[in-house]
């Protein structure tokens, strides 16, 4: 009980400093504009086309290399005209709409200086409106929860996610993904009293936190590495990692599971927690899209392939060394942007 107090009374300090704030961590609603432009009518919603039987399984078959994306194009198709032609109250909206994190310390974030959202991804989504649009600032950030990420986009109430998202096998039968534009994987983050040194036994009879629908949550509900093969207790998941981290600081969990990208900027910015172990997945981000929006997806990727582009001097490096280095320097020895895999 002492050390649980001791935790408790640290994580208020780390709580009430914490940029990213505990308000904002369990407030967050479902889905919100940044901006005000409200939302987008003629074209921004619209019915998803199900893909069924033979489809579905054709990418289930095509799994062992869900990375490969379609080759990249600057083409406008109909994805890129519907978005262009978008019109809000009989005017042309001229603006991507982008579903984003605000809880994610230098990825997705709000300064909390200026209220701004800046980050890894932020820069990302940026460079796409630029490239549609000739505007880097020509966008509507939705903030969405890990677990709305999907229907966001078969829902038509965004164009694009740009959230820490992983590409896998699950994924790709949903939604539409672009080249891998970071790699992460996932570790345990702790307490800094923990006795708890990576995803192993040590985490038996512990409470284990994860936000739902994120890769964490499937790898624990794996029967033969998961939480039951360890002898953890998987709690409820959450909508947002972020919860589990408060939950961690307040001493409501002994342990999350998460990206060690996300998690390393957590324990840079709180001294009250740590990462432990090493990261036990392989784990490539990536654009999401809708599966129907082939050309969004390809004119995405001539962004990326552009992005890549300079060695020390591209754009993904100075991003990089903008707002990750510091901070992620202990989960990633020699950066760079993944190659790129293409589907033919």
């Amino acid at each position: 009980m002492g050390g649980g107090s001791m935790r408790s009374l640290r994580s208020a300090a780390a709580v009430t400093v914490c940029a990213l704030g505990v308000a904002t961590a369990i407030a967050v609603p479902a889905m919100m504009d940044d901006g005000g432009d409200g939302d987008s009518k003629g074209g921004a919603a619209r019915p998803q086309t199900m893909r069924a039987g033979t489809e579905a399984e054709a990418a289930a078959d095509s799994c062992r290399n869900p990375e490969a994306s379609l080759r990249p194009s600057s083409a406008s198709g109909p994805a890129i005209k519907r978005i262009k032609n978008r019109e809000v109250n009989g005017h042309k909206l001229n603006k991507l709409i982008a579903g984003v994190d605000q809880n994610s310390y230098r990825w997705g974030y709000r300064d909390p200086a200026t209220g701004d959202l800046t980050g890894f991804d932020i820069d990302l989504v940026r460079a796409i409106a630029e490239d549609i649009f000739g505007d880097p600032d020509a966008v509507i950030f939705r903030t969405i929860p890990t677990s709305q990420r999907i229907k966001a986009l078969q829902q038509g109430k965004v164009d694009v996610v740009v959230r820490t998202m992983t590409i896998n096998c699950d994924r790709i039968k949903d939604v539409a993904f672009s080249t891998a534009y970071f790699q992460a994987g996932q570790q345990v983050l702790v307490a800094d009293d923990s006795s708890i040194t990576g995803y192993n036994k040590t985490l038996r009879g512990k409470k284990v936190c994860t936000a739902q629908g994120s890769t964490a949550e499937a790898e624990l509900d794996k029967p033969d590495t998961g939480a039951e093969h360890l002898g953890a207790i998987k709690v409820k998941p959450v909508p947002n990692q972020l919860d589990c981290l408060v939950r961690l600081q307040l001493g409501e969990v002994d342990a999350v599971i998460t990206d060690n990208a996300l998690a390393a900027g957590q324990a840079a910015q709180d001294p009250s927690v740590k990462l432990v172990g090493s990261r036990f997945t392989d784990e490539l981000y990536g654009v999401a899209m809708n599966k129907d929006d082939d050309d969004l997806v390809r004119r995405v990727n001539k962004v990326l392939e552009n992005y890549r582009q300079g060695g020390v001097g591209s754009p993904w490096m100075q991003a990089y060394q903008k707002w990750l280095a510091k901070d992620f320097s202990t989960a990633q020895e020699n950066p760079a942007p993944p190659a790129p895999e293409y589907k033919d």
